[in-house]
């Protein structure tokens, strides 16, 4: 049972969000998703946006609220004041008499502390999703939504991430990765190998630590192999490249809990933008460029064996609370888990609450269980021994 505050008292949400990466804009699409989902009978948001040079600004919920849903319109308030979270536990607030032990403090400029009972932060990208925040975090001591230091670097980690997949007996599609440093040098062997890796087909180009398919290529000649890779570099310094898969669908599971977690309905994207997959215009800018199936047009035998693949995902990476896998079928129905996105997008257009809803989980609910659960974990891990 989570801990929190006592009847009456409403527990204080803080929803970070913004970020450095190059999915600063969806993050605020998020955050306005999780805000409006928010159970106000039980919580109280705070609003901290995360500018793209790492200052914490206090954001008004009219601001967040009022915004397009269009991700090339949206901003933080860049004149809002700057806020800080104390790197360590603070003190419960024993005279509002909550029964949580663990309040942080928040520091906003000109309005003095506050105490924060949990965080939701809905960062999406490196400094923000990749452990670097849960880190902060945990260090704080506050409750907080999500997966741990250990998944959420590992599922931002696209080499890393299929390497323990493939050690675990998941099913993926072959890959290679490449560092920065081997690009500069060799360029010209390098292309031959991903030449060699697609076969004849299309190859598909990434940055290792990026999601919303920011940074994604498909490329079949030399050129465009070049291009892709010059691309996903000046997003990272490491990138991961894998050949298309023939009679490609693509379907997306949800997962839902902590040590006995759940697996939503399977759906499916069908993309009709011209990139010829589902990549960020298709995903964010172009209406039209992608259908969801929500569920998947697959057999039950199938749907069932998608859900027990996202679960055994779940569990190999260390998840925790929330994740979606996606997951690719070939056209002679061979599955292969793709990737796990541990803060999957939170937008009004996102498949993770569609899942989830179709699962018969409505988002006032979602939320509510994902702030439990961060609240139960942190109950658990103040029973730890902390010394011999």
């Amino acid at each position: 049972m989570a801990t929190g505050a006592p009847k009456g008292k409403k527990l204080r949400v803080a929803v970070v969000f913004g970020g450095r990466s190059a999915e600063h804009e969806i993050s605020l699409l998020s955050a306005r998703f999780v805000v409006e989902s928010l159970d106000r009978e039980r919580f109280e948001p705070v609003l901290i946006g995360i500018d793209k040079s790492g200052r914490w600004l206090a954001q008004r919920e009219a601001a967040l609220l009022g915004q397009a849903r269009d991700p090339r319109l949206v901003a933080l308030d860049a004149a809002a004041p700057e806020a800080q979270l104390a790197p360590f536990p603070a003190a419960p607030d024993a005279a509002a008499g909550l029964t949580t032990t663990h309040t942080a403090t928040l520091e906003v400029i000109g309005s003095g502390a506050q105490s924060i009972d949990v965080v939701f932060p809905v960062l999406h990208g490196p400094m923000g999703e990749d452990g670097t925040v849960q880190g902060l975090l945990t260090l704080a001591d506050v409750p907080f939504v999500g997966s741990g230091v250990l998944g959420s670097a590992v599922g931002m980690d696209k080499d890393v991430m299929k390497r323990l997949l493939r050690d675990a007996g998941l099913p993926i599609v072959p890959f290679v990765t490449l560092k920065r440093p081997r690009w500069d040098r060799a360029r010209a062997a390098v292309v031959d190998e991903l030449l060699a890796l697609g076969k004849g087909g299309p190859v598909f180009v990434k940055p290792a630590n990026l999601g919303s398919s920011v940074g994604v290529s498909r490329a079949v000649s030399r050129a465009e192999i070049a291009a892709a890779a010059d691309l996903a570099f000046s997003f990272d310094d490491k990138i991961v490249v894998e050949p298309g898969v023939s009679g490609l669908r693509e379907l997306e599971c949800a997962v839902l809990g902590g040590e006995l977690p759940i697996a939503s309905r399977v759906g499916e994207i069908k993309v009709t933008h011209p990139d010829g997959f589902y990549s960020y215009a298709a995903k964010y800018v172009d209406e039209h460029g992608a259908t969801t199936l929500v569920p998947a047009e697959i057999s039950a035998e199938e749907e069932a064996h998608v859900q027990r693949l996202a679960l055994a995902t779940f569990e190999a990476l260390e998840c925790f609370g929330l994740a979606r896998v996606d997951l690719f079928r070939a056209g002679d129905g061979a599955l292969y888990v793709n990737e796990v996105n541990t803060m999957p997008g939170f937008t009004a257009i996102s498949m993770y609450p569609k899942l989830l809803e179709a699962s018969g989980v409505g988002a006032r609910e979602l939320v509510s269980r994902l702030i439990d659960l961060a609240l139960e974990r942190a109950a658990a891990r103040k029973r730890l021994r902390t010394s011999t």
